[in-house]
């Protein structure tokens, strides 16, 4: 047995953790000695300070300091030091593992994990062939069982989710025949809400909103007697209980000019300088997917809608020329009010039937299309993450790949990071910024086109693993779609006569991670 006990002391000399080896130790008031000659020595021997061991009288003290602490390993005098200085290396890495800071308290609160871990060093008075991974691993005591229990509860609840939408598309599905039923006697509205399946609600929402504010205010008469207990207590007329309803179900009711507030992505994204003419064509994509750690596609999808606004009631009956360049085998569906033959014929979106026209100022979708993701490379970027456990850490490369002919902006990486631990970049194509509170890296590139198809981030850092590093969350938004879908020219209903036109078109992204 060469290795005696392995401690930690303060600066102050108060010993805060010590763990002996083997069964022929010291006693234990030899062994309180030793550690009360630490400090004692460490502040007297001159000569030794240039050194990180201590010759006593038969034994030897290898020791390393870290901020408010040492690191200390009583062994024999006897014993090979260069081994000994390798093992308190492996000590001192330990600590960081554990203890978010070398602090007396911090030390003391996890002083049964830093035996647990020293035990695994030492066995024996023996240093044990292990690295800091396993280390890890053994003090975790990974179950294979368990991670495949957790796999099912995940897989369940995924289940759960899907279930709980279906109900929710059902039930807003049946709200919505209630409000085409509320707004009937309406005149005038049946005609403005032919085309979308979403604008009636929108609709009888506007109108009853501006009933409500139009009805004239209560005097305070009214409320003298019952003060709020009555008004708590009171029962509200149709029209309230229907709008109550449909806030309920996460529908916003507008009641003002102002934008409501919404988790939409697209509100991160600067708002579009296109001069919007009488007729404006918006086409908007949504990228979905998500990507293992080794490259392969778990899920893949991209989403597209094309929305009609026309501001001028005398073109509510033009017809679109659409162009469909796409090339990845999108299905397009066009709105069941419009001509689905015409379509499949000549690419033409044009009405059914002219008496139930495109309703003024309110965007309707008008068609939409869906892209199923069959592999990896067909997604339009792709990032490379490869942590390496090394005896000083981990080092981390990060490598992106522009994969399409798109351009991508305000692209943000971010990579989680162990905790209580800060990266120390060696190479960023782009910008950096460490996020403490998060413990997270987040890796910035305003555009990336064609003059920067790849890009490179590479870090270290003093602790952690690879798991620590995942999963990487990936947002951008593009000017350019995916699904190569446009407008040729915009007609009035059975002529040739072409009627001017705006158009835009953008991708989000609503999830993309690497796991």
């Amino acid at each position: 047995m060469t290795i005696i006990a392995a401690s930690i002391i303060g600066k102050s000399g108060k010993a805060l953790v010590s763990r002996q080896f083997g069964t022929e130790t010291p006693s234990r008031t030899r062994m309180e000695g030793f550690l009360e000659t630490f400090p004692k020595l460490v502040g007297s021997d001159k000569s030794q300070r240039q050194h990180t061991y201590i010759d006593a009288e038969s034994i030897r003290y290898v020791y390393q300091p870290m901020d408010n602490i040492y690191m200390v390993l009583i062994t024999t005098r006897h014993s090979n030091i260069i081994e000994d200085l390798e093992t308190l290396r492996l000590f001192s890495r330990v600590i960081p593992e554990y203890c978010r800071t070398n602090d007396e308290k911090e030390i003391m609160d996890k002083a049964f994990e830093l035996i647990f871990a020293f035990d695994e060093i030492v066995a024996l008075g023996r240093r044990e062939n292990v690295n800091l991974a396993q280390i890890r691993t053994f003090t975790e005591m990974d179950s294979h069982e368990e991670r495949v229990f957790k796999q099912i509860q995940e897989a369940q609840a995924r289940a759960a989710i899907e279930n709980a939408k279906e109900k929710e598309k059902q039930f807003k599905k049946e709200r919505a025949e209630m409000a085409k039923k509320n707004i009937r006697p309406n005149a005038g509205i049946s005609s403005a809400t032919s085309v979308s399946s979403s604008t009636p609600i929108t609709s009888a929402i506007n109108d009853m909103s501006e009933m409500k504010l139009s009805a004239p205010k209560p005097s305070t008469q009214l409320s003298r007697g019952g003060g709020r207990a009555l008004k708590l207590g009171a029962k509200t007329t149709g029209e309230d209980t229907f709008l109550q309803q449909l806030q309920s179900e996460g529908q916003a009711i507008v009641t003002s000019v102002q934008p409501k507030k919404s988790t939409d992505p697209t509100l991160s994204i600067p708002v579009s300088d296109v001069k919007r003419e009488s007729v404006h064509i918006r086409f908007q994509e949504k990228f979905s997917a998500t990507v293992t750690r080794d490259g392969g596609l778990e899920s893949g999808e991209i989403q597209g809608t094309a929305m009609l606004n026309v501001s001028d009631s005398s073109l509510v009956t033009v017809q679109l020329k659409m162009s469909n360049r796409d090339q990845h085998g999108a299905t397009p569906q066009v709105h069941p009010n419009l001509d689905k033959k015409l379509w499949q014929s000549s690419s033409m979106l044009k009405l059914k039937n002219t008496d139930k026209p495109f309703p003024c100022n309110v965007d309707v979708g008008v068609l939409k299309w869906r892209l199923q993701l069959a592999d990896e490379e067909q997604l339009p970027i792709t990032i490379n993450c490869w942590p390496n456990e090394n005896p000083d850490g981990c080092s981390v490369s990060i490598e992106y790949t522009l994969q399409t002919e798109q351009t991508l902006k305000n692209v943000t990486i971010a990579i989680p990071l162990p905790p209580a631990t800060v990266p120390v970049i060696s190479e960023c194509d782009g910008s950096y910024e460490y996020i403490k509170s998060k413990s997270q890296l987040q890796w910035t590139l305003p555009v990336i086109g064609e003059s920067n198809k790849t890009g490179t981030l590479e870090f270290t850092t003093p602790n952690g693993h690879a798991d620590h590093f995942f999963p990487v969350n990936v947002s951008f938004y593009s000017p350019d779609l995916f699904c190569n879908f446009g407008v040729e020219a915009v007609q009035k209903m059975n002529t040739d006569e072409d009627v001017p036109f705006s158009s835009e078109s953008r991708l989000i992204v609503e999830k993309y991670d690497v796991v």
